[in-house]
């Protein structure tokens, strides 16, 4: 018997703080198996060993991150951008991103979207991708490298607190993250700031349809497995609109069954009759909305950001600007 049975189930933290390590913790273990070479990654693992995003620890199958990409999207990407993948949708395919956008994608993981993402922008656009695990970064960067993308940038960072200029982003996607957040309406709220008037705030997530039995949103393996951290789907919309944002709306792109809740449950250390409580009460849902005001012409060249991987380069200009910048 696991020391989870014995001491029950684990509960969700009380801080910001402590959910971001406990969250850090899970999905930088699972970048580090990719990189391995391990087990194939996944999103939300709810018990050690789980090879599928929430799901049980001794299948492969997932409820939430089962085929969400086709085949011709991610041909010529790096395979561990793939199984890094932690998505609950397809952000990218559903964003409508046009040439020359700046795209940043909240909770970027191995880098999937954001490489994606740049390939719809092109070379005279830009997608960043940010997330906080170190480990997730060191994969995105090496997935970057193989892919040859040279319109991506990575950043280390909350999304709770994004380091980049107000009024600099077209789009902004993010695929299964916001649930994750231990302050949503902070993250709203910072996506409304990054973003140009008329931007689009176009992200997939884990949506719930009604109220979830508590001890399901006091699940630490619940939340981390991207369901008892969701928003409900008149909470987010009025978030939404509380920050600013104009015409929200939830397309609803897959409700999950009890089946699906089932494979949920398994390794929570949760009653799996629970199932029955939870079957169709939750759903992915791509979110969209948009920053009002008038369009703003863009820059000729991307932004620089606020933080970045690395050090700046060095420069010799009175102005500051490296050395190749401005020619």
């Amino acid at each position: 018997m696991s020391a989870e049975t014995n001491q029950g189930p684990a509960k969700v933290p009380a801080t910001l703080e402590e959910i971001r390590a406990t969250v850090q913790a899970r999905y930088g273990a699972t970048a580090q198996r990719v990189a391995d070479g391990a087990l194939p990654g996944a999103c939300c693992a709810p018990a050690e060993g789980s090879s599928g995003c929430c799901g049980p620890t001794n299948e492969t199958w997932d409820p939430i991150t089962a085929d969400l990409y086709d085949a011709g999207e991610t041909a010529g990407l790096p395979t561990e951008a793939l199984l890094a993948s932690l998505g609950c949708g397809n952000p990218t395919a559903l964003a409508e991103l046009h040439e020359g956008e700046t795209v940043l994608d909240l909770g970027s993981g191995g880098g999937i979207d954001v490489l994606l993402s740049a390939r719809r922008v092109g070379a005279t656009g830009k997608a960043y991708g940010l997330d906080m695990t170190d480990e997730m970064l060191a994969l995105a960067m090496e997935n970057k490298a193989k892919a040859g993308a040279t319109n991506v940038e990575f950043l280390k960072g909350h999304i709770e607190s994004i380091p980049l200029p107000s009024n600099t982003v077209d789009v902004i996607i993010s695929n299964c993250v916001i649930n994750l957040s231990g302050d949503k309406r902070q993250v709203l709220k910072e996506a409304f700031r990054v973003l140009r008037p008329r931007g689009r705030f176009a992200v997939s997530d884990i949506i719930v349809r009604e109220g979830l039995p508590a001890v399901v949103k006091e699940n630490m393996a619940l939340w981390t497995g991207c369901v008892a951290g969701a928003l409900e789907e008149r909470e987010f919309i009025a978030l939404l609109k509380e920050v600013g944002f104009e015409s929200p709306s939830i397309e609803p792109t897959r409700v999950y069954t009890r089946d699906d809740a089932v494979a949920l449950l398994e390794g929570t250390g949760l009653d799996l009759s629970l199932a029955d409580e939870v079957e169709g009460k939750f759903m992915s849902g791509f979110v969209r909305a948009t920053k009002p005001g008038a369009p703003v012409a863009r820059s000729a060249k991307p932004l620089r950001p606020l933080a970045t991987l690395g050090a700046a380069k060095s420069s010799s200009r009175a102005c500051g600007c490296d050395d190749g910048c401005c020619s």
